[in-house]
């Protein structure tokens, strides 16, 4: 049968990388369904309630500052290591249009200490959805790697990879990704490592499913369901309270009196 050859595009190439840097990493995957009815009550009182992709980035960036092998990276350079980032960098998965083709591109957010409002993160996500790329520096940076030759390409990811001081620069910390917005299902995604937390949709009995899937060499499936009830937890309090700050002036008033 004859078919229709067609050039792979500069976002295709990045995924293709992407899942070539993933081949070599021992991914072990851990699913949990979160209660989340406070958070749910907290976010339905906001002004203005964040994505949920701001809301899981900044909770899981909470949990790491308190469990540091969350923000822990495998690196081989010089030699086979761990490197313990001082903070984390999340890489969030941003469904876009380019050129009428559908195409995935990572946003970093670098979660400070004390990490920025939940507004502020929920800001920079809305931004890579909706800005041109050219305005989006992380999605520059990624484009422009893959639009190198082959050869080059490779050279440019085993260097980001394996070098501990870069590679939180170029693939952060954590991922975190979703199908939610089109409909429930489980997404089991791949990623350079070491972390990538994945979520489905609210369910009516208020609970929402969590996928962590991690990379074996740097911990252990008891580290990580603690760090899911952890996660459940954050979301409930920390979370929650910040989400009840920012209801309307009106509703403030209203509970005062």
């Amino acid at each position: 049968m004859r078919g229709t050859i067609r050039k792979i595009s500069i976002p295709r190439r990045l995924i293709d990388d992407m899942m070539h840097a993933s081949i070599g990493v021992p991914f072990v995957s851990l699913r949990r369904n979160l209660d989340i009815s406070r958070l749910l009550e907290a976010r339905a009182l906001a002004a203005q309630p964040p994505g949920w992709a701001a809301i899981f980035v900044k909770a899981f960036g909470l949990v790491a500052q308190e469990q540091p092998v969350l923000r822990t990276l495998y690196a081989r350079w010089p030699w086979p290591h761990f490197y313990e980032l001082p903070r984390s960098i999340g890489m969030v998965a941003i469904a876009r249009v380019e050129n009428g083709e559908d195409c995935v591109l990572p946003q970093k957010v670098s979660l400070d200490d004390p990490p920025q409002s939940l507004a502020e993160i929920d800001r920079l996500i809305r931004f890579a959805k909706d800005a041109p790329v050219s305005e989006v520096g992380a999605f520059c940076k990624m484009l422009r790697a893959a639009a190198l030759p082959l050869p080059l390409r490779r050279l440019v990811w085993l260097f980001g990879l394996n070098v501990a001081r870069q590679r939180a620069n170029y693939f952060g910390s954590f991922g975190v990704t979703s199908v939610a917005a089109y409909g429930p299902g489980e997404l089991h995604a791949l990623s350079p490592g070491p972390y990538i937390l994945s979520y489905g949709t609210v369910t009516p009995d208020r609970t929402i499913d969590v996928l962590i899937r991690w990379d074996h060499r740097v911990t252990d499936g008891a580290l990580i369901a603690k760090a899911l009830t952890r996660l459940e937890q954050v979301l409930n309090t920390e979370i929650a309270a910040e989400l009840r700050s920012q209801r309307p002036l009106a509703q403030v008033r209203a509970v005062a009196t």
